[in-house]
């Protein structure tokens, strides 16, 4: 476009610096998070070489930039998962009531830190942190108390579990039967992604190699036994939260599906056998356009992977189906109530980005758990947006933007050349046992943090525009409830006493055959369950056979 590129000098030389003589530009980096340089102006310039059927194409149609579904919104909304679990079982299943009857359209299950590293609330390991973080949950019974009066035939749950996923999928299955509701029926998702625990979250419990078999159990038992259910929910946004940026983030969930692919089938799984029931799950953090783009660039590449690298001829295989949450390192203590204004800039992103299920933070996160009134405002902050602003009325409304489907091009560009980097070291494994992915996101961190501490990086209430004073009253927090730990143990102690032991001791012993002889441990940890088997007890027969990980320290 010749002459469009003289016009565009003569503007920049002429209109453009007249007015810059005026009133120049603010000082400051205009990039975007992850360091992308960002214009002044657009225009078919960015965008020239790009074939529309090629890198756009149709919602629904392959390389899916445009979304994963022909109609999107316009037919289906997405799931409105608001993601709760804290102290007794009891009190989680209230919340979860009462956000079902406001319109909430998923469950999303918060487990404390004993039940995601395989500990009983009797544990002394266990002390201090029960029913904390995440609902207590030792054993089949409190998963009963949980789900009581909720039909499971007609909920999607998706639940944050990885090291202990197939223990609690177990109990869930099992919940489902007590209810006359058949596996198959079962919706939901576990997140199951192990690898990015040792990336980023450190509830990891067993080694990598046997970390990696019981996720890949989960997908195998499911294809066949709970076919709707997406059996892992590969989760880059806690890759986000330990401080990768947009870039990092998708590179490395792509690399970690990558990974699970390889496993898959290396088990002897045919590709689109299992992909269409993978997941994935990618944060909303402070750059709207950055977001969108992100979005929109790995549904293309992941569509591209799928088809190039792993030959998948099921059109499903190449879906990135994905859940998008609130980053909850963007919400800050100062001057609370701004952080309403980011949710809502969150979910907006979640909703431009196409994403399938939103989850939607709360503002008194930055204290606290949530409180049940910030809870049911972080759910109307969806169904505003969904049913009053009009951004679902039409497919991908961004897309044509010269400066959106610019910077989809260099981000797909940017994290595809990561993916050759860590191919070249010899995949994820490597990569994250070589200490590079550590490196990398430790990296990120502090350069995020060196532009927020030198004010070039602008958060309203903490390093700019803070209220004089001595700052915010604080506001009226959720408290957690102190009985909690002891009635917990005391439910625990009153189980073992009822229970069928020698049940428990057989089934128990089945775990361990299975382990031994290298099956798929889910039959017999779903009998387990059933028989009131504790999560610590059942995660005590794999702690014998292959011990806990220690990771070595990444300098």
């Amino acid at each position: 476009m010749p002459d469009l590129a003289d016009d565009c000098r003569r503007w920049q030389d002429t209109t453009l610096a007249r007015a810059l003589e005026r009133s120049p530009e603010r000082q400051t980096p205009f990039a975007t998070e992850s360091g992308i340089p960002i214009k002044a102006l657009y225009t078919p310039l960015d965008v020239q070489g790009s074939d529309y059927r090629d890198g756009l194409g149709f919602p629904g149609e392959f390389p899916y930039t445009r979304g994963v579904y022909p109609s999107m919104y316009r037919s289906q909304l997405w799931t409105m998962r608001q993601y709760a679990g804290f102290g007794s079982a009891e009190e989680t299943n209230q919340r979860f009531v009462h956000l079902l009857e406001q319109g909430s359209t998923g469950l999303s299950i918060a487990f404390d830190l004993p039940t995601q590293l395989g500990l009983d609330s009797d544990d002394p390991r266990a002390e201090g942190a029960v029913g904390r973080v995440g609902v207590a949950v030792d054993s089949l019974a409190d998963m009963e108390t949980i789900f009581a009066g909720i039909p499971l035939d007609r909920v999607s749950t998706s639940m944050t579990i990885n090291a202990t996923a197939p223990i609690l999928l177990a109990m869930y299955i099992a919940v489902g039967e007590r209810q006359g509701v058949a596996q198959k029926q079962l919706t939901g998702t576990t997140q199951n992604d192990i690898l990015k625990e040792f990336i980023a979250r450190g509830t990891y419990i067993f080694p990598p190699e046997p970390s990696l078999r019981l996720g890949l159990d989960i997908v195998e038992y499911c294809l066949r036994e709970v076919p709707r259910w997406n059996t892992m929910n590969i989760a880059g946004y806690h890759i986000r939260e330990a401080g990768a940026d947009a870039i990092q983030e998708l590179a490395f969930t792509l690399a970690n599906a990558i990974a699970y692919i390889e496993q898959a089938r290396a088990r002897g799984l045919a590709v689109d056998e299992f992909a269409p029931r993978l997941s994935y799950s990618l944060g909303c953090f402070r750059d709207l356009f950055e977001e969108v783009a992100k979005f929109r660039a790995g549904r293309r590449l992941f569509a591209r992977i799928m088809r190039d690298r792993f030959g998948a001829s099921d059109p499903r295989s190449c879906l990135l189906r994905t859940f998008s949450g609130s980053c909850g390192s963007t919400l800050v203590s100062q001057q609370p109530l701004n952080n309403i204004v980011r949710i809502t800039m969150h979910a907006l992103m979640g909703i431009l980005g196409g994403h399938q299920a939103i989850h939607t933070a709360c503002w008194d996160e930055g204290f606290a758990l949530p409180s049940e009134e910030a809870a049911i405002l972080a759910l109307r902050t969806q169904q505003v947006l969904a049913h009053e602003s009009g951004v679902a009325n039409t497919i991908d409304p961004l897309a044509g933007s010269y400066y959106v489907e610019s910077l989809t091009n260099e981000i797909e560009t940017r994290a595809a050349a990561y993916l050759e980097k860590i191919d070249a070291m010899g995949g994820m494994l490597r990569a994250i046992d070589c200490g590079y992915i550590g490196r990398e996101i430790r990296d990120s961190s502090i350069r995020q943090q060196q532009a927020i501490d030198a004010g070039e990086t602008v958060v309203v209430g903490l390093n700019r525009f803070q209220t004089p004073g001595e700052g915010d009253p604080a506001p009226a927090l959720f408290e957690a409830d102190p009985t909690v730990e002891p009635r917990q143990k005391a439910r625990v102690a009153a189980l073992r006493a009822k229970r069928d032991a020698g049940e428990v001791g057989t089934s128990l012993a089945a775990v361990d055959a299975a382990i031994e002889a290298g099956r798929n441990v889910m039959p017999a940890v779903i009998r387990a369950v059933k028989a009131y088997a504790t999560v610590g007890e059942i995660a005590d027969i794999m702690r014998r056979r292959w011990g806990e990980y220690r990771a070595a320290v990444q300098l």
